[in-house]
């Protein structure tokens, strides 16, 4: 049996210093998962502090430890689609968000905000495909569906957010 696995385990019964390995553990794939739905520091660490909040709160639910970063990033893409469906986000120009400090180049923000406008089943497959490296199968388990389903889905995304490239800048390809 893995660390992690132990780690998991011993979190479920109540250890809360192996809780706190686990989330330091994963705190990187939290950050990265949240940022990439806010575009805002400041709304990511808090994104990360509530998850772990809720993480804790619910531990013992956790059924397989094999799937724990799964069930946690779940729990992070749901609180993040909620916080983003409260506020009807509105998505900040280049200019404003170079004048605040923020220096991304040009192509990731047309890849952002084209990910913005995609269904939210899209952008979680896509995000969880690409920037959090999860396999198909992962993906699958976080989801509770088909491998063959999530494969259909992540091509019908990829198409999406083609076609919104190519909406906001022709010369762009993905």
């Amino acid at each position: 049996m893995s660390e992690v696995h132990q780690l998991v385990r011993d979190a479920i019964k109540g250890d809360d210093a192996a809780f706190l390995k686990l989330i330091h553990l994963y705190k990187i794939d939290l950050y990265k998962t949240a940022l990439s739905f806010f575009r805002n520091e400041e709304e990511a660490i808090e994104a990360i502090q509530e998850v772990t909040y809720r993480a804790y709160k619910s531990i013992r639910t956790v059924k397989e430890p094999a799937y724990f970063k799964t069930w946690l990033i779940r729990i992070m893409i749901n609180y993040c689609n909620d916080q983003l469906k409260k506020k009807k986000r509105v998505v900040l120009g280049d200019e404003i968000l170079i004048h605040q400090g923020i220096s991304e180049n040009h192509i990731e923000m047309e890849l952002k905000d084209a990910m913005l406008g995609l269904d939210d089943r899209s952008r979680e497959i896509l995000m969880l495909k690409y920037f959090n490296d999860m396999k198909i199968s992962e993906i699958a388990a976080t989801m509770q569906c088909p491998e063959g389903t999530i494969k259909t889905w992540l091509n019908k995304a990829l198409k999406s957010l083609r076609e919104k490239l190519e909406e906001r800048n022709g010369d762009l390809h993905v």
